[in-house]
């Protein structure tokens, strides 16, 4: 089975993504945000070894490219 890095990619995007709110989230309660730490973690994880795997693909300007082509393989 091949890995399919462009995955891996949106995955660790969307991730980090949802650790924003959290992040805030647990800024404005005066709390420590133990949760967004660990997705931030992981989704930059994944990131940085899709990246590592495939250094010339990724990107900021082809990560709008790379999202569309991965959710749309998947709708198909």
């Amino acid at each position: 089975m091949e890995l399919d890095f462009d995955l891996i990619f949106v995955i660790g995007l969307v991730i980090a993504a949802f650790a924003i709110p959290s992040l805030v989230s647990a800024f404005s309660d005066r709390r420590w945000p133990k949760l967004a730490v660990l997705m931030l973690l992981i989704g930059g994880g994944l990131i940085g070894y899709a990246v590592s795997q495939n250094p010339d693909t990724y990107s900021v300007a082809v990560i709008p490219d790379v999202f569309v082509r991965v959710v749309g393989s998947y709708i198909n």
